[in-house]
């Protein structure tokens, strides 16, 4: 007994390095090695994500505390010195004297929660609604995809202004500003879950008409019970999938409303908020302000798009 506990103690801390090997040497791992598309969109996501997170450390500059700001280093190109300060700067400044790099990094940080945040919310109120439409059937399920047939006919974007305009009248005057990314969330939340309750309606219709499910109902499992430990579990796949591409969607979502002026309030200024700043001195000179902030968005927005597509043709069986 004492030399079988010993050999347990011994090889319990080499399972875990056992399963990360069994996914990397997996068909879902060795499409992803041989994928230079997928390895490069998941390294430029990482990259950002995780300058986004670290951005209080690792930006030279915090652009939102009026103390550090010196006026005098508005408009300073990048990597040139101020004629009046002498500080130079990697990516220049913006016309209050921010440094440039420093405001991509702190914004990248707003559209990124903004986006998964959004994603989040839009999945589980999607996946709830399609499980409910796609089990329980019946006027049920025709209120709901009514209300989803409804919604796809309006451009996503214009749904999300709606929802932001109304909500934001509903909230006071005093707490828009720091009720505004919230209600952001809400917005692109409540514009993007039919996706996802169209693909988990369908698929919940194939998977409850299946024998482990009458299994479970001749066992006396309640409905609830069913569709979150027998359903859901086989209905997730596409449901990451278009979660991935989504995130995209909802990043550039929360740019277009910032750029319009209906997002993102300028005390905390995302990546709309920059191009829409810096697009206001593209054509005197100050090209910089506008350029970096749209190069960022565009990566990180394109290297997440690239990551879904990889993703859905990876778990894709009839691709394989």
């Amino acid at each position: 007994m004492t030399d079988s506990a010993r050999q347990t103690q011994v090889t319990a801390p080499s399972s875990e390095p056992s399963r990360l090997k069994t996914v990397w040497e997996s068909d879902f791992g060795y499409a992803f090695r041989r994928s230079p598309v997928a390895l490069v969109s998941c390294l430029v996501v990482l990259f950002l994500v995780l300058s986004a997170v670290m951005a209080p450390w690792i930006a030279p500059h915090d652009p939102f505390n009026p103390v550090t700001l010196n006026l005098m280093n508005g408009f300073t190109p990048p990597s040139t010195p101020n004629a009046f300060t002498g500080d130079s700067f990697w990516l220049g400044t913006d016309d209050q004297g921010r440094d440039v790099f420093s405001t991509i990094l702190f914004g990248m940080r707003i559209s990124l929660f903004v986006g998964f945040s959004a994603v989040l919310f839009a999945m589980i109120l999607g996946v709830t609604l399609g499980l409910i439409a796609g089990y329980a059937g019946g006027w049920i399920e025709t209120l709901i995809m009514r209300v989803a047939d409804v919604q796809l006919t309006f451009p996503a974007i214009l749904v999300a202004m709606l929802i932001f305009g109304i909500a934001k009248g509903f909230t006071p005057v005093e707490y828009r500003d720091q009720m505004a990314i919230w209600v952001l969330i809400l917005a692109i939340g409540l514009s993007d879950w039919v996706q996802f309750a169209r693909v988990v309606r369908g698929a919940t219709l194939v998977e409850k008409n299946k024998e482990y499910v009458q299994a479970a109902r001749l066992i006396g499992r309640s409905g609830g019970a069913i569709m979150l430990r027998h359903i859901l579990p086989n209905v997730l796949s596409p449901v990451l999938v278009i979660a991935t591409i989504s995130l995209a969607l909802a990043i550039i979502a929360e740019a277009t409303l910032s750029f319009l002026g209906v997002g993102a309030p300028p005390t905390q200024p995302s990546l709309g908020t920059l191009i829409r700043i810096g697009q206001g001195f593209l054509f005197s000179g100050e090209w910089w302000i506008l350029l970096f902030p749209s190069v960022t968005l565009l990566s990180l927005a394109l290297s997440v798009n690239l990551l879904g597509d990889w993703l859905r043709d990876a778990l894709n069986p009839r691709l394989r």
